[in-house]
């Protein structure tokens, strides 16, 4: 019997989030995820007059691929692989996977040999500019272990984050776009935080579920040398199959000087992948109102109803700064009570207190106006 939410979801992908058009080619990627959604992506792309090319991954290939990478190895893979994304017009990844720490034992040269090689050539110069994407995570009890969900819960909460009216949230971030754009100094507050930096002249890119599903952030890139202060972030981050907590940085000049969480070697070793690591890429909002408190899953933490991330390394074209690196890491910090409360400043003008918009014309993105 088919779930008419996954149904649901299928359509939101295809139709809203990719416009597959007829005669698109759309690579659907799907890593341990259900058949039924690979079965209604298809159907839906064929509906659409697509044409579909499904790949099924298994996790535990995957890692024990990841143990014998080398670059002549990748370097095959991705250039068959940077090929076949040249010639599709979307691309749809669906991630499952029953254990969200099956690569944590992957040493961390193979993850970023990984990165600066298959990871550039087919994802970071092909997919992501030049491809209308969208990735997203599926329901499974390790999601909902990690949400402290029944699985059950958790597939109801899922659906209703993936299917609601993205939309109407698209014109509610239309007036924080603007704001973001005529904005110079941004200043941010909260326990162990006071951070300091400029967006002046930055685009600010509204992401209303085209991209990312779940989805509900507002994002640009700070000037790079700009950000000075420190950044405490409350939000664990499980990064290439490891978690981080209690992540704290220091930059002068832009740049990370200090830093320190429940893992200090390994997090300098990752900030020290290339120049590029060590100053920010990313400044975004999040404001997706049935997402509340984190899950360690990135593409769920980053679109928490009163929360920022603030991330290390590769900026994005669409807002960009002129930073490269092979890392571009979303680390999240709340601003809700529950998780200590803080302030947001555009120019000296409180514009978030504590997790909810402030002005009249931002506060229809506030929890309780974007669930209608």
């Amino acid at each position: 019997m088919r779930d008419p939410r996954i149904e649901k979801l299928a359509r939101t992908l295809v139709h809203y989030s990719c416009k597959v058009k007829p005669g698109d080619k759309v690579w659907i990627d799907l890593f341990d995820a259900d058949a039924a959604m690979g079965e209604s992506l298809a159907r839906e792309v064929f509906h659409a007059g697509g044409l579909p090319l499904v790949r099924l991954t298994d996790n535990r290939i995957q890692r024990q691929l990841m143990l014998g990478y080398t670059e002549e190895q990748l370097n095959f893979l991705g250039e068959a692989d940077a090929a076949l994304m040249a010639k599709c017009a979307c691309y749809i990844g669906v991630r499952g996977g029953h254990n969200a720490f099956e690569t944590a034992d992957v040493p961390e040269e193979k993850k970023r040999l990984h990165s600066r090689t298959y990871g550039r050539m087919v994802h970071a110069e092909i997919r992501v500019p030049k491809t209308r994407w969208v990735v997203l995570r599926y329901p499974n009890p390790a999601m909902a272990q990690l949400a402290r969900m029944s699985t059950a819960a958790f597939e109801d909460y899922y659906f209703d984050v993936c299917t609601m009216d993205y939309a109407s949230m698209g014109r509610a971030m239309d007036a924080l776009v603007q704001r973001m754009e005529e904005t110079d100094k941004v200043r941010i507050t909260g326990p162990g935080t006071d951070l300091h930096f400029s967006i002046k002249g930055q685009k600010a890119i509204k992401c209303a579920g085209e991209v990312n599903i779940p989805d509900g952030e507002v994002f640009t890139a700070p000037i790079r040398d700009s950000v000075e202060g420190t950044l405490q972030f409350n939000t664990p981050s499980l990064y290439q199959g490891v978690t981080h907590e209690g992540i704290r940085f220091v930059f002068e000049g832009g740049k990370i000087v200090e830093a320190a969480g429940s893992d200090t070697a390994l997090l300098n070793q990752i900030l020290d992948s290339d120049e590029g690591a060590r100053y920010i890429g990313e400044f975004a909002i999040g404001v997706n109102p049935y997402i509340t408190s984190p899950m360690m899953d990135t593409l769920f933490d980053e679109k928490i109803a009163g929360s920022f991330h603030f991330t290390p390394g590769r900026c994005y074209d669409e807002a960009p700064n002129g930073n490269d690196s092979v890392i571009h890491w979303d680390l999240v910090m709340i601003q809700t009570p529950e998780y200590g409360g803080g302030g947001m400043y555009f120019d000296d003008v409180l514009i978030r207190r504590d997790g909810l918009f402030v002005p009249e014309d931002l506060k229809p993105l506030n929890p309780e106006n974007l669930k209608g």
